[in-house]
């Protein structure tokens, strides 16, 4: 081997770099789910305050966009079920609890108030959500529908 010349470092052996950068190729690959979780923790979050920020302030055709597409080309919502949204105003909606199941899927109780504008008289109600993650468009989505405020009435 030859002398390094003066005020030149020793190079070090090819073997130290490439553990180094199979190390660091590692360290990136182990760190790469927990930020794909963190962004669909973040996508979830996002959806759900626009929904709650949608089913809070009557805006119901917004909502519905937020609606999994299955559910929507299933169960079409009509211009005579939506003028039905209308006649009701959302007075609180309160998260009471949410949990991941099995399947991915996360459910969400909550705690509706509801004005009927008519009468103006209020009831609570229960609600439970349902949210499903759709991989390909990288977005959750409910897959219940909107809100029955109505329960058989």
């Amino acid at each position: 081997m030859a002398a390094a010349t003066p005020g030149t470092p020793p190079m070090r052996p090819m073997r130290h770099r490439s553990t180094f950068v199979l190390l660091a190729l590692l360290a990136c690959a182990l760190l790469l789910p927990g930020c794909a979780s963190t962004n669909k923790g973040e996508a979830l979050q996002r959806a759900q305050y626009a929904w709650s920020a949608a089913i809070r302030w009557g805006d119901f055709e917004g909502a519905w966009n937020l609606v999994d597409p299955a559910y929507r080309d299933q169960h079409p919502l009509t211009d005579i079920e939506l003028e039905r949204y209308n006649h009701i105003q959302v007075a609180h909606y309160r998260e009471q609890g949410a949990q991941t199941l099995a399947d991915g899927t996360v459910v969400r109780d909550i705690d509706i108030g509801v004005i009927n504008r008519h009468t103006m008289a209020e009831r609570g109600m229960r609600y439970r959500e349902s949210w499903r993650y759709d991989e390909q468009a990288r977005t959750w989505w409910i897959t219940d529908g909107l809100p029955d405020f109505w329960r058989g009435e």
